[in-house]
């Protein structure tokens, strides 16, 4: 068991097909959380923000990137207040904070943040980096080099891994059960995006991939099982 992780979410982690926010799924996810934390792991999480908005389709009807990014970030912000209050529904005790400015929403505070996971507060982080050109990997980077988070477990719908090429148009596609940032960074893999890759190597930050759509895949990678793909800081 880690002692203190960063679980990055996409915002579709939160619904179904049939629901922007799922309250079954979220259920499910919120009583995967507090058993983590029952067995005394510290817990921050990152969520996206794609099943509300994604930057591409306001690009199309005419907004910048820069605009693009900044209303992504708010639905980051959502995102999070919808998982905590959720969290909260499943006895987590759960703290918003923000990067973007939202009335009633606190700011980016370290040393609270790094407070409230000692007291075994789930601490989730909206707003990205608070800054467009950013991704969430980039922020979920930076927020574990921060709240000083052992590793980063990055939970993707459907996939269980890192893979050397697509494995839904390549069925001899190779998973990687080890690699290391320096492997993806020259092999130029689409897991991560390069400027969180390094952050994480310069600050000695592991990371697994693992497919969080498996029943309790989260508990699981969390408590040391194989579900995934471990990638080494080589800290």
């Amino acid at each position: 068991m880690y002692k203190r992780i960063l679980l990055k979410l996409s915002g579709e982690a939160l619904g179904s097909k049939e629901n922007v926010f799922d309250i079954d799924v979220m259920s499910a996810l919120g009583a995967q959380i507090r058993k983590i934390v029952e067995e005394g792991c510290e817990v921050g999480i990152v969520v996206g923000g794609g099943n509300l908005v994604r930057g591409k389709q306001f690009e199309k009807i005419g907004l910048d990137r820069v605009a693009s990014d900044h209303i992504g970030m708010l639905g980051t912000t959502l995102n999070a207040m919808v998982l905590a209050a959720a969290l909260e529904k499943n006895g987590v005790s759960a703290k918003v904070m923000s990067a973007t400015q939202v009335d009633g929403v606190e700011g980016i505070d370290v040393e609270k943040a790094r407070k409230l996971l000692k007291e075994k507060t789930v601490v989730i982080f909206g707003g990205g980096v608070g800054e467009p050109y950013f991704s969430t990997d980039t922020g979920s980077a930076l927020r574990a080099s921060e709240i000083k988070a052992e590793v980063i477990f990055m939970a993707k719908n459907g996939v269980d891994g890192v893979y050397d090429s697509d494995p839904d148009s390549n069925p001899n596609a190779k998973r990687f059960e080890e690699l290391s940032f320096d492997d993806i960074l020259k092999l130029n893999l689409k897991v991560i995006d390069q400027t969180a890759a390094s952050l994480c190597k310069d600050n000695g930050i592991d990371a697994f991939v693992f497919n969080m759509s498996e029943e309790d895949n989260i508990y699981k990678a969390v408590t040391g099982k194989a579900v995934g793909t471990v990638i080494h800081s080589g800290k």
